[in-house]
């Protein structure tokens, strides 16, 4: 497949990249197209998601709720505001790259709507992280700026990840949206270190490391399994490092 290289990014791209990433009345109100050139928008879309969230965060605390129940909140509101898009993909690609005895059997385990032990298992755990990795941070009075930082560089790395790696069925949401180009891939990916650095300072450096070597450790995971990447493996990646990025950013903090 060949990038989407027929123009150059626009504002106009904006509205196509939350259309695509989020339920939150921004978008086009058309989910027939999304040209890959609208890409480069993906962390500006992560970093909204995760300013509401730690906005939510922040008025819970401050209501008296401590910080477990404003951590729940907020990784709620987050999850409301994509459809649980990421996470559904997270569900999904466990279940097809644990199982599966060839990568079409593991493809076709994917595409099935309901939810296996793999799935089930993956999602538990990941909420359970990023709930204690968000409560860690809300107990130092920082959230708002780490949930930023975090939803706009795992939206970079998914980019990344798509880039580099190939489509894995012709049929799928990867493949009908079209390889990002390089342009692209490198606007997202600057406009991410930009907002991780204005949220959290040099600590996005880190953070930005691990979440980078997980992301694209699983992507190249995928790729042995599946022989690509598909839209549920690009959820499973943003998730991944977003994990990775709140874990670092809790260390470092």
């Amino acid at each position: 497949m060949k990038p989407d290289s027929d123009r150059i990014p626009r504002l106009q791209d904006l509205p196509a990249a939350f259309s695509l990433l989020t339920r939150l009345p921004l978008g086009t109100g058309s989910g027939a197209e999304f040209p890959a050139s609208s890409s480069w928008a993906w962390p500006i879309v992560g970093a909204a998601v995760g300013a509401l969230g730690g906005a939510v965060a922040h008025m819970l605390a401050a209501a008296g709720t401590g910080t477990a129940i404003a951590a729940l909140g907020a990784i709620a509101c987050m999850v409301a505001a994509t459809g649980a898009l990421h996470e559904d993909g997270l569900a999904d690609a466990a279940d097809g790259l644990f199982g599966g005895g060839s990568a079409e059997e593991r493809l076709s385990i994917m595409r099935d709507s309901r939810i296996g032990a793999f799935g089930a298992i993956a999602l538990c755990l990941f909420l359970i992280g990023r709930h204690a990795g968000l409560e860690e941070l809300l107990r130092d009075g920082r959230a708002i700026g780490p949930l930023i930082a975090a939803g706009a560089v795992s939206r970079a790395v998914m980019l990344l990840a798509f880039r580099l790696t190939p489509p894995a069925r012709s049929d799928g949401l990867a493949a009908a949206v079209g390889m990002p180009s390089n342009l692209a891939t490198g606007l997202g990916c600057c406009l991410a270190a930009v907002i991780a650095l204005a949220a959290v300072g040099w600590d996005a450096v880190p953070a930005a490391a691990l979440s980078l070597a997980a992301g694209i450790a699983l992507a190249r995971y995928a790729r042995r399994r599946i022989g690509g990447t598909t839209g549920d493996v690009l959820g499973s990646v943003q998730q991944v490092a977003e994990l990775a990025c709140v874990a670092a950013l809790v260390a470092v903090i």
